[in-house]
């Protein structure tokens, strides 16, 4: 089936549960990088679930949806997928972790995660980057607008794709385009460039 009725379902979801939100530094709707991600996901071949869960990866870390809300809408399979995306962002009393010790957190749990949860991680990485990119050469600040400087935030990128499984084959062409994307931003001599750099 092209255009299954649980996908058409993930989709509305996912822009109901990011409504409102938009890219960090920009005016564009946040739900262009989920759909991203799940474009990547279904270019590559992945099953309508895990595409689902490429669509679904944000909306428990990023909205009021809680992993019971996507087991109940799609099942365990895509609320597992979920779950292994989704950062703790809060700690017990509800503030805001700091961003190293999330991350560090997240490539932890990444060290043990199964490979379609690490697929739907480098088409999430992957988006961002090429996301990154584009706005690096049309000139918009990107460094700035994270809560880590540019070498961290290099640092985190090059950390998830040392976890992704560099031999497998599934996961190869996500972490090679992930990796020459990465290339292209960190590249000194390349157009690509930040003002606030």
């Amino acid at each position: 089936m092209l255009m299954p009725m649980d996908l058409e379902r993930a989709l509305r979801w996912a822009d109901e549960c990011h409504r409102g939100q938009t890219r960090k530094g920009g005016e564009t709707a946040y739900f262009t990088h989920p759909a991203g991600v799940a474009l990547i996901l279904q270019r590559l071949g992945f099953d309508d679930e895990v595409v689902v869960a490429g669509l679904l990866h944000d909306v428990v870390e990023d909205s009021a949806a809680t992993l019971d809300d996507v087991r109940a809408r799609f099942g365990p399979k895509v609320a597992e997928l979920v779950a292994w995306c989704s950062e703790i962002k809060r700690d017990d009393q509800g503030r805001k972790r700091p961003w190293i010790d999330r991350k560090r957190d997240h490539l932890t749990a990444l060290a043990d995660a199964p490979r379609l949860v690490l697929a739907v991680i480098l088409a999430d990485k992957l988006h961002n980057l090429v996301s990154m990119a584009c706005d690096l050469s049309d000139g918009r600040p990107v460094w700035s607008l994270f809560n880590a400087d540019r070498a961290q935030v290099l640092w985190y990128y090059r950390a998830v794709l040392d976890c992704a499984g560099p031999d497998d084959p599934l996961l190869r062409p996500l972490a090679d385009e992930c990796r020459l994307v990465l290339a292209r931003i960190e590249a000194p001599d390349k157009a690509i460039t930040d003002a606030d750099a």
